[in-house]
């Protein structure tokens, strides 16, 4: 494809993809079955909306990148199970339709350690892009367990004791360095995972990046007489003032508790915002369980069978979650597993009638009523 053609074929898969207000992003996430995080959610639906916002700039009104907006990277930080990629799954697989990857960042080392080059991210953002390298450039990365990249645990984990896997954490950090800057990288050609062969060029200058995590142990180094930006990050979770954080350029030149942590001040200098999320209370998890509860009895009617939940089911999963901090994502585990039994013994046979789950004797039970 000609240069002339790549310029047309983008310009015309831009203008495909909608353009809501950041307002109407937030409700339509709503609409898909988010519950909860409505600051977290406020402040990403902004980030997305300035991504496509920035793309129709560059690639329909033909503006100049050194006059539009930078990339809005960002940072979202919260426990386990609290929604933050499953928000980016909906914003970009279901809403905007844009290519992007969640990346496991554990697997990956510095170049020349066993383990995963960081250059292979971007071969799977094209893959995602259905191998167009002009239309992954207009994708998004999610860096998922992005707090793990952090030089403490990674020589906390391997110790350096008979591994060639980077044990500092750093070098990671160095390679994806690279990519965040916004320059052009080289990746295989045929897309493949080898180093030999042809090789491709892929700007990374209008991807947007969100480095997941959820960053456990932060708060401690922070306590005692924190200072600077990231204390003002752990006030948000608990706070009701503010959505988000935006980096000053002061601030984004002195990140010396991130240091702590164990990252490179010029790696965390490449986000400008930072999302707090909070632990899912009582009340969301019981919305998102009963959404999930919905699925489960369109499928067993399916089956000719009425399934009938008991509040006291709703409460128990809720404490279970709660006890094991797994969140919503707990949610789903647990009642798969107390209705996989029974769906075992009744589904596919052609029956009809009722199954009841309820609690007795501290543990989910069911009860199956079939029709003579």
């Amino acid at each position: 494809m000609r240069r002339g053609e790549r310029v047309f074929y983008v310009k015309d898969f831009i203008q495909t993809v909608p353009l809501h207000s950041p307002k109407k992003i937030f409700e339509e996430l709503e609409n898909l079955g988010f519950r909860g995080q409505n600051r977290a959610r406020k402040a990403v639906s902004l980030a997305a909306y300035r991504h496509v916002k920035r793309l129709k700039l560059l690639h329909n009104k033909r503006i100049p990148r050194s006059e539009i907006p930078p990339r809005p990277n960002t940072i979202l930080m919260g426990p386990t199970g609290c929604g933050k990629t499953y928000l980016i799954e909906l914003l970009f697989g279901e809403i905007f339709k844009l290519p992007f990857v969640i990346i496991d960042m554990t697997k990956f080392t510095e170049s020349g350690y066993v383990g995963d080059d960081v250059v292979n991210i971007l071969v799977q953002l094209v893959y995602a892009a259905n191998e167009s390298i002009d239309i992954g450039e207009c994708g998004i990365v999610v860096l998922d367990e992005f707090d793990k990249i952090a030089g403490t645990y990674s020589s906390a984990r391997f110790a350096g004791q008979g591994t060639t896997k980077d044990v500092s954490g750093y070098g990671v950090q160095r390679e994806l360095l690279k990519i965040l800057e916004g320059t052009d990288i080289q990746i295989p050609l045929d897309f493949g995972f080898s180093s030999r062969g042809p090789r491709a060029l892929i700007s990374t200058r209008d991807i947007s990046f969100f480095a997941v995590g959820a960053f456990s142990g932060i708060r401690s180094l922070f306590e005692k007489g924190g200072l600077g930006f990231l204390q003002k990050v752990e006030e948000n979770f608990e706070g009701e003032e503010t959505i988000a954080y935006k980096l000053s350029e002061e601030e984004a030149d002195d990140v010396s508790r991130f240091h702590l942590f164990g990252f490179l001040p010029e790696l965390i200098a490449r986000f400008n915002r930072i999302v707090p999320f909070s632990p899912l209370d009582n009340e969301t998890l019981r919305e998102i369980l009963f959404l999930k509860v919905e699925k489960y009895i369109k499928e067993f009617e399916e089956e000719g069978f009425k399934l009938h939940v008991e509040p006291m089911v709703a409460e128990f999963i809720i404490r279970e979650a709660r006890r094991r901090q797994t969140g919503a994502r707990g949610l789903d585990v647990l009642m798969s597993k107390y209705l996989e039994e029974v769906a075992f013994e009744i589904f596919g046979k052609g029956d009809e009638g009722e199954v009841i789950l309820r609690v007795a004797s501290d543990k989910v039970s069911h009860i199956i009523k079939r029709r003579a």
